[in-house]
């Protein structure tokens, strides 16, 4: 198949083309490369996506309407996969207009690539932020998400809205997918395991907030490459929906308390951390929780990599990328 990969220079998006690629499919890939993170990161990744046979790419913003639609018209794409989007919750609170651009406007420009150039299906991130205030764990997808608690979970809501409604009036398969806190090497560095390792490393005290009072069902990047896998090369025009827009969860389904994920990497890094408990942040929840009942029944989804072992896999890649950084000069990822 003939599959674009939209944020491809991202953590999700990087590995889920090389999985894509190493299934023989052929992947065009675009991100805009902007500068949320260290965009070092990004081109590291895309360094080895480009030395990949059947991968091109093109950087392009998703907010590009003319530019998107000659993607799309260029293009004969059997499946989309549109991870591309501005993350962050915390990120949404000072820069709320990129998320307008990235994902409102991104997201419409790739349902009307999808609509107007005969895509047979689109896979696309949402995030279990969409969850927001909810009290019910664990998390299910027949549970109402009408209270989110950050502009960033506001706009993933906002996109399953607009896949619904294109699902209902254009007839072509979509289907959604909420992610749970995805960790494991190429991760993002402004995600709290990846800002707790360059504290520990440069021996700065950790932030813990809400004075370490939180889960999270952390969901190692193999395990979600997995559920990604399968949803791309699902025939979801067999399933016979009235809409064919369907949701699912993907997480670990088995969360675990901040302080003991903190200690796992401070274990796997070699070196203790000093803490400065905080309160909870605005936008900030105190747990999330998959239930991943209806994505096991329909794609036999079930993680495999335990919070341990990921993040012994993480703290592996972070020393030796960490080390190549300061063999060429280069100044720590650091996140302030």
């Amino acid at each position: 198949m003939k599959i674009l990969v939209t944020g491809a220079a991202g953590f999700i998006g990087f590995h889920s083309s090389l999985r894509l690629l190493a299934a023989g499919h052929e992947i065009v890939g675009i991100d805009n490369l902007n500068d949320y993170y260290d965009v070092r990161l990004k081109q590291s990744r895309l360094a080895q996506l480009q030395g990949k046979q059947r991968f091109h790419f093109n950087r392009l913003d998703l907010a590009d309407r003319q530019g998107m639609a000659r993607l799309f018209e260029a293009n004969a794409f059997d499946v989309v996969l549109h991870l591309g989007a501005q993350a962050g919750v915390r990120y949404s609170l000072e820069n709320p207009f990129a998320y307008l651009d990235s994902n409102l406007t991104g997201m419409l420009t790739v349902l009307e690539g999808c609509r107007h150039n005969g895509v047979k299906h689109l896979v696309y991130a949402s995030s279990s932020s969409v969850y927001g205030s909810n009290t019910k764990l664990p998390f299910a997808i027949e549970d109402r998400v009408d209270t989110p608690v950050s502009l960033y979970a506001a706009t993933k809501k906002a996109d399953e809205l607009m896949c619904h409604t294109y699902a209902h009036l254009y007839g072509f398969p979509i289907t959604g997918l909420r992610f749970f806190t995805v960790y494991g090497p190429w991760g993002r560095p402004d995600m709290a395991y990846f800002k707790f390792a360059d504290a520990i490393m440069a021996e700065r005290s950790i932030d813990v907030y809400n004075n370490g009072d939180r889960k999270r069902d952390f969901t190692y990047i193999d395990d979600i490459v997995d559920g990604i896998q399968a949803m791309v090369s699902d025939e979801p025009a067999a399933r016979g929906d009235q809409v064919p827009h369907r949701v699912y969860n993907l997480g670990h389904n088995h969360p675990e308390q901040l302080l003991d994920m903190i200690q796992l990497l401070e274990k796997h890094l070699g070196r203790q951390s000093g803490k400065n408990f905080l309160p909870m942040q605005p936008g900030d929840v105190h747990a999330t929780y998959a239930d991943i009942t209806a994505t096991n029944h329909d794609y036999g989804f079930t993680p495999k990599v335990s919070l341990d072992t990921g993040l012994q896999r993480f703290a592996e890649w972070y020393l030796a990328y960490r080390r190549e950084q300061v063999a060429s000069h280069e100044p720590a990822l650091v996140q302030s």
